[in-house]
């Protein structure tokens, strides 16, 4: 494709947006305070031309880019065609760019690894040499394998440039590029920008506040913004002659591009001067209305000109041939976040040792506190609360890894499904295909440590086996739970508190620890059966408590032998004969526990191990795929807009 192949056109552009800060409940209800934000703006720009839209904070440059990539929530009127052929959602997607200077990548992974595994075909060249050609072009070849978080901020911003540039798009979209960087990155930057433009025959719009005179020769055209209205908008150097035309000359040695900002900009620091720059910028955007077409026109037509007229305008614009699978972006994907979590980096490490090596810890902790349990009557209640911690150290540490290792996925998976690259479902079926065998190893870990507590004397591997699965079906269940709120919640904090609390309360009533479930009011009872926390609790209770050591009569301690006196308490508490002794074994302790009447059988009931077992992973599974099908429907307008930003 040669430079003049491709013309972008804005016509009488309107649109309507929210102009206030509004809160979740605003939204729900459509109380949302909205206005005009742009106002009857036409632009164009070509193939191998870099427009820069130009405004204070508020002129709506952030909105056009927004227009034009339809990511808009609000109503539009006009006209965007790309050679004449509207500009769709799809279209963009799959022809053109568009780069956030909030856009986050993946942690632990390199500047090269990052650009090969952008989840995108490379059609006409092998990956490897495109992803070597786009570091070349944006100067990063010196730091391949250096780190993105140990990157400057000029060189992540150029990477996140270089994630779009792989799709080789014809129509690139940049939000603040050169926002915080120093002059001598600024200038870098747009060189760059301008370099690729012209070798690749993209036509790239960035939005700028603060324009350096040194960056004028890069740009073929600018558009003034203010308030939505457009103040010019033609070729850059045509810009000089057009406002000494009107009688704003640029004064010597002053920067042009920034002088006209000025003038463009509402002043603000006194009642007088916002009437009166408000009337003169009043009078500029009726002045362009009426002149300042032909300087739009009359630049395009120069353009025409050097690139011999050869422009299909009328040239139908074929959506991409060849889109990438869904098997090969998936493939991408688990390569990405494996080849992340695996890494040797800092990010790496820290994944690695959350999803293998912290509940093995935790759990290490509990066997020194737990190893010296003797076989008296006594040690039950320390035993229920071993119960209790393996079973919150399990659901809270599968929440608080899901929180430190998720929202950096998340985020970028909000940001690379707006680019059409995939779909929720796929993005988590790759997750789940990473973190759930790392889960199965590190509770394999975790349970070898404290499996010889639970029963020091049983020789039945399956037993063992069955233990895993519980706890590792505990652990995907919070853990999904917690993904299932971050869906929906933006700050992962507050998502953790909210998982945290519903876990806490599930392991308060229905567990049958901190509460027996003799004393459960009848409809909490049966609002227990909608709860793993019943099942995996009664699980271990019975593997605990109904082991060899503990099915003969036991002393109370050292000092009180109750089976040898006579004197095993009775579950009336009127007729004690002893205050000590009250469990003659591990299943008097259970029936206590879990038997809400005299005549219930609790072993083939409420312990059944067959029934407890396939509870457990019913909730884990069913919440895998309770999620895929909640990232499969479509979010509210209200809830993606608090990750617009992300």
């Amino acid at each position: 494709m040669i430079a003049s192949d491709y013309v972008l056109e804005l016509c009488n552009v309107f649109y309507t947006g929210q102009v206030e800060p509004s809160t979740c409940m605003q939204r729900m209800m459509g109380s949302v305070k909205t206005g005009i934000i742009l106002k009857d703006v036409s632009l164009t720009v070509q193939s191998g031309e870099v427009l820069a839209v130009l405004g204070s904070k508020g002129s709506g440059k952030k909105a056009l880019l927004d227009v034009i990539s339809r990511r808009v929530q609000g109503p539009t009127r006009g006209q965007i065609l790309l050679n004449s052929q509207p500009m769709s959602i799809s279209l963009f997607q799959q022809r053109c760019g568009y780069v956030s200077h909030k856009c986050d990548l993946i942690p632990g992974l390199s500047v090269q690894e990052t650009l090969y595994f952008t989840p995108t075909k490379v059609s006409g060249y092998t990956k490897k040499t495109k992803v070597k050609q786009v570091m070349a072009d944006l100067a990063l070849s010196q730091m391949a394998n250096r780190c993105t978080e140990y990157l400057t901020q000029s060189e992540y911003r150029r990477l996140i440039i270089g994630v779009q540039l792989i799709k080789d798009p014809i129509i690139l979209l940049l939000d603040e590029p050169t926002l915080d960087l120093d002059p001598l990155n600024t200038y870098l930057v747009i060189s760059i920008l301008s370099n690729a433009a012209k070798k690749y025959g993209t036509a790239i719009i960035l939005t700028m506040e603060k324009p350096r005179s040194d960056v004028f020769p890069f740009l073929e055209r600018v558009l003034y913004l203010c308030l939505g209205d457009v103040v010019y908008m033609g070729g850059t150097r045509q810009m000089l002659e057009y406002f000494n035309a009107i009688g704003f000359p640029c004064p010597q040695l002053e920067n042009p591009l920034m002088y006209y900002l000025c003038l463009s900009t509402v002043d603000r620091r006194s009642r007088e001067r916002f009437v009166e720059s408000n009337h003169q910028i009043t009078a500029l955007v009726e002045k362009f209305k009426m002149e300042g077409n032909a300087y739009n026109k009359g630049a395009l037509s120069h353009t025409l000109e050097r690139g011999n007229g050869m422009v299909g305008h009328n040239n139908k614009i074929p959506l991409l041939q060849g889109r990438p699978s869904s098997f090969y972006v998936g493939w991408i994907l688990y390569m990405r976040l494996l080849v992340a979590t695996v890494s040797v980096r800092k990010a790496g490490l820290k994944q690695l040792f959350l999803r293998l090596f912290f509940v093995p810890l935790y759990f290490f902790i509990l066997w020194c506190f737990y190893n010296d349990i003797k076989k008296y009557q006594h040690t039950f209640i320390t035993r229920n609360g071993f119960i209790f911690n393996v079973l919150a150290g399990v659901s809270f540490l599968g929440i608080i890894n899901t929180v430190l290792i998720y929202p950096a996925y998340r985020t970028r998976y909000y940001q690379e499904s707006q680019e059409g690259l995939y779909g929720g479902t796929l993005f988590l079926i790759t997750y789940n295909f990473v973190s759930i065998p790392f889960s199965f190893v590190s509770i394999l870990a975790a349970s070898v440590i404290v499996y010889p507590l639970v029963a020091p004397i049983a020789n039945d591997p399956l037993q063992d086996f069955l233990f895993v699965l519980v706890l590792w079906a505990c652990y995907i269940f919070t853990e999904q739970q917690t993904m299932a709120l971050l869906m929906i919640v933006k700050d992962y904090l507050t998502a953790a508190i909210l998982s945290i609390y519903i876990t806490s309360l599930c392991l308060a009533l229905s567990s049958g620890i901190l509460r027996s479930m003799k004393g459960l009011p009848e409809w909490l009872y049966y609002l227990t059966y909608a709860t793993q926390t019943r099942y995996a609790a009664a699980f271990l209770s019975r593997q605990v408590f109904l082991a060899p050591e503990l099915h003969d009569p036991l002393p109370y301690d050292a000092h009180r032998n109750c089976s040898s006196m006579g004197l095993i308490e009775t579950s009336n508490v009127n007729g004690l004969t002893n205050a000590f002794c009250r469990y003659a074994s591990g299943q008097a302790f259970l029936t206590e526990r879990y038997a809400r009447e005299n005549t219930e059988l609790i072993f083939s009931g409420i312990l059944d191990v067959e029934t407890n077992i396939g509870a457990c992973f019913g909730f884990a599974f069913g919440i895998v795929i309770f999620n895929m099908f909640l990232y499969l429907i479509p979010l509210p307008a209200f809830v993606k807009a608090k990750f617009r930003e992300e």
